[in-house]
């Protein structure tokens, strides 16, 4: 087990170095771009922010996540195949947890992290004007 977390680390380490380095500046930025839309929506309609509201509106939480994914899934999925791409280059094999760690940190993250405080900054601007 211990062999596999320090393969696991040097190998996620090892992808800030070398080919297909721009991805992890490039989809970050992406998925804010589609948090700041949906944040704007949610704060226009109303909505509470977006990942509270997963937790805590459980009506509406099928919903909501198929309009998050819809919106952060193509870059998630630029992100699997972006990281295969990167492992067969470098690793010559693919794994598969490596790659949906990849992902996660550089669209689900930075997407749930920006569209709720998008919300709520744009919510409370409105108020005060």
């Amino acid at each position: 087990m211990e062999e596999i977390l320090t393969r696991m680390t040097e190998n996620l380490v090892g992808r800030f170095h070398g080919p297909l380095t721009f991805r992890f500046l490039l989809q970050p930025t992406m998925a804010i771009l589609y948090a700041i839309r949906d944040g704007r929506a949610d704060a226009r309609e109303g909505n509470p922010p977006y990942f509270w509201a997963l937790f805590t509106d459980p009506a509406h939480r099928r919903e909501m996540l198929r309009a998050g994914w819809k919106s952060v899934g193509k870059v998630f999925i630029l992100a699997v195949v972006l990281d295969v791409v990167y492992q067969l280059i470098v690793v010559r094999w693919v794994y598969p947890v490596e790659t949906l760690i990849v992902a996660l940190a550089l669209a689900i993250v930075p997407y749930l992290f920006f569209r709720g405080p998008i919300n709520r900054l744009l919510r409370k601007k409105s108020h005060d004007s």
